[in-house]
């Protein structure tokens, strides 16, 4: 039986462009997982590492005009955000390889034998090791940054993993383009091109999670999607490490005090936020409590005008973008929800941004407003009026895990006044990133960053973004009484490969 094509799709006219491959079989699953497999030992060279992914930022580099012109083509994101993010791609790429070099990664912990202790210590010595074959699937909404070449790639990659990915159905010819570079890359760098491979298909994307030499799971996508991946990760024989984005509606809370002190400028940033990549941020603000009363309304009527000036966007693909329509219709069918500004379709291709209002007292307790405290992927948000801060907290209180919660406060409350420590406490439990002040849209590559968050924001505790994302593809293991010529070169005594670690609770950096 022949595999099903695979087609590059333009969304703006919903026209195929190319046909990039083929679906895989299971065979080609299979091939690809033992192919990268086998690319473990090579891959174990950390400098050989920090030398792919410093190449592959170069390549990625040096190609950047194709590989924006053809991302462009299957996503409309536009040449200015996709330029932005080939930058922060590569950006991602060369800091795991700094990562890579300086080894604290490793996590070395040594202790010496301690007869004096009760009961005794014998000699220990702790490091941390890749897991095996990594399986990532890209995502949507960023076909390079969460994507072939993107931060799970990169940082499993630094960690020793190999990697196998699942292209996703949006971009094909990008992830080809990229995977084609990537291996290029390895090729250049004196290690099996099948460190990295790509497949394509539904049934692979199956395939792929349940295969036994998978050791890893990368995810970025739909509560859906991902949940029945994370479920099939689980029943395996031998359950694997699932590390998936789901969905986050991304609170935002702005109290009166705030809205009387700059309406206008929260109702154009809001606006701003909501509205970026048309809406197709997983940090989008999608839940914003906004006092009712003359501050809010002055806020609403900024809101209004801004994003009624925000022209009609392409939205990454046909399903989404019907996805998006019903999802704003049952909504806004809601009794009580308003809508200000209606999103909905801007032409045959297009959406138009809007925004949702509601009474917080619809959302303190259980009913068929719940569905406004699910992620609608697009150009919407929901602005949620409350009337004090007991229903703030009530609203917060049935709100699910999430990527970000903002708090937008007072001068004077920034400063300790009135309530907003209150506040900040309330959002802490409910996201990985909490601000104060600003939007969520911007997600910093620094090593303090944290991108994750209570379930369905992600499935794990991990970070996907920042130089702790490395971390997700390693475990560790202790050598006990184990004779100095027959430990790893990164626990002997003498730290032949100059390593930073800890010894008997000291750290060390490497020797001069």
């Amino acid at each position: 039986m022949t595999a099903a094509p695979v087609w590059s799709v333009d969304p703006r006219t919903g026209n195929p462009r190319e046909r990039v491959a083929a679906e895989s079989t299971s065979a080609d699953v299979d091939r690809s997982v033992r192919a990268a497999t086998a690319a473990r030992a090579p891959l174990a060279d950390r400098n050989r590492r920090a030398r792919l992914l410093r190449t592959a930022a170069d390549l990625l580099d040096a190609s950047y005009a194709r590989i924006v012109e053809t991302a462009d083509a299957e996503t409309a994101l536009g040449p200015a955000r996709l330029d932005g993010e080939l930058a922060r791609t590569t950006a991602q790429l060369r800091s795991f390889a700094d990562v890579v070099d300086d080894g604290s990664f490793l996590d070395i912990r040594i202790d010496h034998a301690d007869p004096g202790r009760i009961p005794p210590w014998p000699d220990l010595r702790r490091y941390r090791i890749p897991l095996g074959v990594v399986a990532v699937y890209a995502a949507s909404n960023f076909p390079l940054a969460f994507s072939v070449p993107g931060g799970d790639t990169a940082s499993a990659l630094a960690a020793g993993c190999p990697v196998v990915v699942k292209a996703h159905p949006a971009h094909p010819a990008t992830s080809e383009l990229c995977a084609a570079l990537l291996r290029r890359a390895a090729r250049e760098s004196e290690l099996p091109e099948d460190v990295i491979t790509l497949v394509h298909g539904f049934d692979a994307g199956v395939e792929l999670v349940r295969h036994p030499l998978v050791a890893a799971v990368g995810f970025t996508g739909s509560v859906r999607g991902g949940r029945a991946l994370y479920d099939a990760a689980a029943a395996r024989p031998v359950p694997i490490p699932f590390h998936g984005e789901l969905g986050s509606l991304n609170p935002v809370v702005v109290t009166e005090a705030a809205a009387a002190e700059r309406a206008e400028e929260l109702g154009t940033g809001l606006a701003a936020s909501m509205t970026l990549g048309a809406g197709q941020f997983c940090t989008k603000p999608g839940l914003v409590l906004v006092p009712a009363g003359a501050a809010g309304d002055r806020l609403l009527t900024a809101l209004t005008d801004a994003v009624a000036r925000t022209g009609p966007g392409v939205l990454l693909d046909h399903r989404m973008r019907t996805a998006f329509l019903e999802g704003v219709r049952e909504r806004a069918a809601l009794p009580s929800v308003r809508t200000p500004v209606t999103p909905g379709p801007g032409g045959e291709h297009t959406v138009s941004a809007g925004f949702l209002s509601v009474p917080a007292a619809s959302l303190t307790a259980p009913g068929p407003h719940d569905l406004l405290l699910e992620e609608c992927f697009g150009p919407v948000t929901v602005v949620v009026r409350h009337t004090s801060h007991d229903e703030i907290t009530e609203v917060l209180g049935r709100l699910p895990g999430n990527l970000t919660a903002t708090l937008q406060l007072s001068t004077a409350e920034a400063a300790g006044e009135g309530r907003g420590g209150e506040l900040l406490a309330r959002l802490t439990p409910l996201a990985g990133r909490v601000l104060v002040g600003g939007w969520p849209t911007g997600v910093a590559v620094a090593p303090a960053q944290h991108h994750g968050g209570p379930y369905p924001a992600t499935t794990s505790t991990a970070t996907s973004v920042g130089a702790t994302a490395v971390e997700r593809w390693l475990r560790p293991v202790t050598y006990q009484t184990t004779p100095g010529a027959l430990l790893p070169p990164e626990l002997r005594e003498d730290n032949p490969l100059g390593l930073p670690r800890r010894v008997d609770g000291r750290l060390e950096g490497p020797p001069s």
